[in-house]
């Protein structure tokens, strides 16, 4: 079985690298293998076992779906209007009966909206306020001073850049606005190359497994 598995892995591997030719039956396989796999998992392990088994069967129907104590449960039947709900989405597929699902979709746009917000303020935006204020001086601490004072910068030139209401011109506005240009393009360089460094590492990998577990070459 596992020489089976490694020789499968390695023909789809060999598959996607076809593509560095050219597109072709062999790349398309792999791809299309690549969707369905995930498709399926995605629906029977995360969505069915993980969302609507635990939230919602094994609440209204406890005796069928849930285990141990909790199939003496009360069964939850306001959690059927979420399902309805949910249901409601299905009718996207339908061209005449379509417009059915914009309640659904109104409902969770609003919600998730306002969730987002709040999640969002609570966990990045008052966090990195308090992170930007910081003492531009620490005694003794001459690396830490050049950091403070390298954060406030970058913060209030970034912030410049993207104040609009006032075209960026002149020493003032003009000047700061290209430091925060120059603090944008080095943070968006980092993490530009932390994605290809993982990328990188994926494709070492993919080279281990080819030359080590498949030819045994390693």
């Amino acid at each position: 079985m596992t020489t089976i598995s490694v020789w499968l892995g390695a023909f789809i591997t060999l598959c996607c690298f076809s593509f560095l030719y050219k597109d072709n039956p062999f790349y398309r396989f792999a791809e299309h293998l690549f969707v369905g796999v995930s498709a399926g998992y995605l629906f029977t392990t995360i969505e069915f076992h993980q969302a609507l088994k635990p939230n919602l069967l094994s609440k209204v129907m406890p005796a069928t779906f849930a285990v141990g104590k909790d199939a003496f449960n009360t069964p939850e039947f306001y959690l059927l209007i979420p399902a309805f709900m949910g249901i409601l989405i299905f009718f996207r597929l339908s061209s005449q009966y379509s417009w059915v699902s914009r309640y659904s979709f109104a409902f969770v746009m609003g919600v998730s909206t306002g969730l987002a917000i709040v999640y969002t303020t609570q966990t990045s935006l008052i966090p990195q306020i308090k992170k930007a204020i910081v003492p531009l001086f620490v005694n003794g601490d001459w690396l830490g001073t050049f950091s403070n004072w390298v954060m406030v910068i970058g913060s209030i030139a970034c912030l410049f850049f993207f104040f609009f209401s006032t075209e960026h011109r002149g020493p003032v506005y003009g000047t700061v606005s290209r430091v925060g240009i120059w603090f944008l393009m080095i943070s968006f360089g980092a993490a530009f190359g932390s994605t290809v460094m993982g990328r990188i590492s994926l494709l070492i990998g993919r080279f281990q497994f080819l030359l080590g577990e498949w030819l045994h070459l390693l």
